[in-house]
């Protein structure tokens, strides 16, 4: 687990274009800064009910302590609370939100950083506004007063906003571009909650805790819950480029997505590969240099992957210069387990929690605020999935008999116990090959299809479920529109994995440790970029990024940038026959899936069973069961 700090970091990468000045110059009437990460809450109810009151608010913010551990604030007014909890990464006075106009009549709370927020301010004053901070979340309370709801599209940054104005009468909630910030909402009752977890929802007392099938089908098959669901029926997530706008006189709420990656220009047919290469790092670089700017301690997670790194950690931050750490840890499995089980109150079954929290963890001892290479895959294409897809052509094109035999031996063969190795790709890839193929490459990230699931359920709960946990992937390959095969699969890997794994695994291991993380390569000016790019510059011929690995290669060594790539995961599969052993068989005992009535007990058995001899992988499915037990005792559902 290696980070490396601040001071090498900032004087490499801004040294390549700024001279030797470490970031950009500030205007002395910005010199002051305030750039906060947080956690917000708030509650708006209908004419002639009862006004929220400070008590719940207060409630509801205490969940998000871990994510705002330096201050608190709400307002209650016009129906309308709204709270937060404040990271600030600069104590400065004049940095408390909820944010007000010179009238008072709109103010918002808002989780992220808007990162052009000094052009965006300077342009507000030459307007005639007047600031009463230095804070980079006090633009948008002007800019809704210019703009209104397209106030959003002028925003860079990683966002979850809710904002207040009480002379038209309106509550707005904003998610950012990508969905990098988290914000959940409940509307029923004449109220609308909403917060940037789940548990705060849960705190106000006014959600009921309504088990929905149909996502716990979707989070044992994709090991995530698809937008807009959540596992409690009357609970929803604001999808990423998304906006929740409330008229607080008819109660009535319109939902839309603002934000959607571009296709191919015409004029883009005509660049050369050498000229693409030119304006991805160019635009990447922006985006770093852009993110870089802080007033505290800032490091980067260097993962030894080309997304985080650009290398091998340790000969990375040699050959750049910088400050390195690296720290061995040996965790104690099920106390970490018990540790992390909180912050998962929206699960999702990604073994990567552990590593993700302990370098976060010890990050934190030394910054607050690091980067984070997420997102490289999704839009440049690095996952293996993509070459299954390839290969899975050839693959039809063997004689039936031959496919038989193949598939034959390799369900005769057991799991090796290596990580991954020939035999354990060769399995997964047929196993894949089974789902549908409609699925295209997101078949081989599925671990739970029809089969086991019908297994797993017992009758009354697969009576009950309405919706094919497939069904989000086919919707997305459609919304992909007339877009490339490969361009397809990145939108589709960009509106779930990404957004419903990813990057909820890095907020809430992050926060957990009040550690702020920023994404570079999730910058929307790359993200825009990259679905501009031609496919032969995202998968071609087997390899993967081709294009975001031509560009490290300037960077850092080459032989870094050209080897095997390797997940961020641990040995869960070994855990599970030996130090988390006794914690699988409390949670998936006889006794307690029996009271429940869910699963069918036999089915749960094999699956141990078979682990346990070794004669299958089934991790995945076992882990998924085991977080979701947890959650569901530990939020009484």
């Amino acid at each position: 687990l290696t980070y490396f700090a601040r001071q090498g970091c900032g004087t490499r990468l801004a040294a390549r274009s700024r001279g030797r000045n470490n970031r950009p110059p500030v205007p002395s009437s910005y010199a002051i800064k305030v750039r906060d990460m947080c956690g917000i809450a708030g509650i708006a109810v209908a004419q002639g009910r009862p006004s929220p009151t400070e008590r719940t608010v207060h409630a509801m913010c205490l969940t998000l302590v871990h994510r705002g551990p330096d201050e608190s604030g709400h307002d209650i007014g016009d129906g309308v609370a709204l709270g937060m909890r404040r990271l600030s990464i600069i104590d400065v006075e004049g940095g408390h939100q909820p944010y007000f106009d010179e009238s008072r009549r709109i103010r918002a709370v808002f989780n992220g950083e808007i990162y052009n927020f000094r052009e965006l301010r300077a342009e507000l004053e030459r307007l005639g506004h007047r600031f009463a901070s230095a804070t980079d979340g006090e633009v948008l309370v002007h800019l809704w007063e210019e703009h209104g709801s397209d106030f959003v599209h002028r925003l860079n940054g990683m966002f979850a906003i809710a904002l207040h104005d009480a002379e038209r009468r309106r509550l707005l909630l904003v998610r950012d571009r990508l969905g990098i910030k988290p914000l959940y909402y409940s509307l029923n009752h004449q109220r609308l909650l909403f917060g940037s977890e789940i548990k705060a929802l849960l705190a106000s007392g006014m959600v009921e805790r309504a088990l929905d099938l149909d996502a716990l089908a979707s989070f044992l098959a994709w090991e995530y819950v698809p937008s807009p669901g959540t596992l409690l029926s009357g609970l929803r997530k604001l999808e990423p480029g998304g906006i929740l706008e409330l008229d607080l006189d008819s109660f009535q709420a319109s939902t839309r997505r603002w934000w959607d990656p571009p296709v191919p220009l015409e004029a883009d047919r005509d660049l050369t590969d050498d000229e693409w290469q030119e304006r991805v790092d160019a635009v990447v670089g922006t985006a770093v240099r852009r993110q870089l700017v802080s007033d505290v301690p800032l490091g980067a997670f260097l993962s030894g992957g080309v997304d985080s790194s650009l290398e091998w950690a340790r000969r990375v931050a040699a050959h750049l210069g910088i400050t390195h750490k690296v720290d061995q840890i040996l965790p104690q499995q099920a106390e970490l387990f018990d540790g992390l089980m909180p912050f998962m109150d929206d699960p999702i079954g990604d073994f990567s929690i552990f590593p993700t929290y302990l370098i976060s963890r010890h990050a934190r001892s030394e910054v607050k605020v690091a980067l984070s290479g997420d997102g490289g895959d999704e839009l440049f294409g690095g996952y293996e999935t993509y070459i299954a897809q390839e290969r899975a052509r050839l693959w039809r094109r063997l004689p039936a008999f031959g496919r038989s035999g193949l598939s034959a031996g390799l369900d005769w063969m057991r799991p090796r116990p290596e990580k991954k190795g020939l035999v354990n790709k060769a399995k997964r890839f047929v196993e894949g090959l089974g789902h549908d193929n409609a699925l295209g490459h997101a078949r081989w990230r599925l671990f739970m299809g029809r089969r086991l699931r019908e297994a797993l359920f017992i009758p009354a709960a697969l009576d009950a479920m309405n919706t094919e946990p497939e069904s989000h992937i086919l919707a997305l390959f459609e919304q992909a529109g007339d877009r490339s095969k490969v361009s397809a699969g990145l939108y589709v890997d960009m509106r779930s994995y990404l957004t419903d794994n990813c990057l909820v695994k890095v907020d809430r291991m992050s926060m957990a440790c009040s550690l702020e993380v920023r994404v570079p390569l999730l910058d929307h000016e790359v993200a825009e970029l990259a679905f501009r790019l031609p496919d032969r510059l995202k998968v071609k011929g087997g390899k993967s990024k081709p294009l975001l690995k031509q560009i490290t290669a300037r960077h850092v060594p080459r032989e870094c940038v050209y080897r095997p790539k390797e997940g961020f995961s641990i040995p869960i599969k070994h855990w599970l026959c030996g130090s988390l052993r006794p914690l699988m068989e409390e949670l998936l005992s006889s006794d307690r899936l029996g009271s429940e009535g869910v699963f069918r007990l036999g089915t749960v058995e094999r699956l141990k069973r078979e682990h346990l001899n070794g004669q299958e992988n089934h991790s995945h499915i076992l882990w998924s069961l085991m977080v979701f037990e947890d959650w569901r005792q530990r939020w009484r559902v």
